[in-house]
């Protein structure tokens, strides 16, 4: 009902979380903090200047929005959300956090599989003045090297 994914559409998130090879997508391996069976998460292959480490972390089952998750996905990915977080004010001493979902084209979610961004945030970053027109995609060595430092950071955390 709710549901905007174009029909027969390969899901990005999906690719990544079956390790899928030879279909072009932004994300890659390396991106992966943090896989278990429930959940991913993974450095978002676009960054935005004042606030570089953005996680997403979704279900590995696909599910496109919130009105569509089936509740056993809750728990575990709140857990990680909050794992994530705490991670990241260790790694990049941030003066707080961001987590946001996107559903629907309205509410900015460009990518049909339930997400839960998780971003670093600083005193006046500017991040939701420049939301849409300064983020850019992020070379993925520069991802990885994000992913590396947060995946250390979250050993231990879950």
């Amino acid at each position: 009902m709710y549901n905007h994914a174009p029909e027969h559409s390969l899901c990005p998130f999906c690719l990544l979380i079956q390790s899928t090879e030879n279909i072009p997508t932004y994300a890659v391996q390396t991106d992966i903090v943090h896989h278990n069976p429930m959940v991913t998460a993974f450095v978002g292959s676009h960054q935005w200047p004042n606030n570089h480490g953005n996680v997403i972390v979704v279900p590995n089952e696909h599910v496109e929005n919130v009105y569509d998750l089936p509740m056993h996905f809750a728990s575990p990915m709140h857990e990680l959300v909050s794992a994530m977080a705490l991670a990241m004010k260790t790694v990049y001493a941030c003066d707080g956090i961001s987590t946001r979902p996107h559903h629907e084209p309205a509410g900015n979610q460009d990518v049909w599989h339930y997400p839960v961004h998780v971003t670093p945030r600083y005193n006046d970053d500017g991040l939701y003045t420049g939301y849409t027109s300064q983020r850019a995609l992020m070379p993925p060595s520069e991802r990885a090297k994000h992913a590396q430092r947060l995946r250390a950071s979250l050993a231990g955390r879950l």
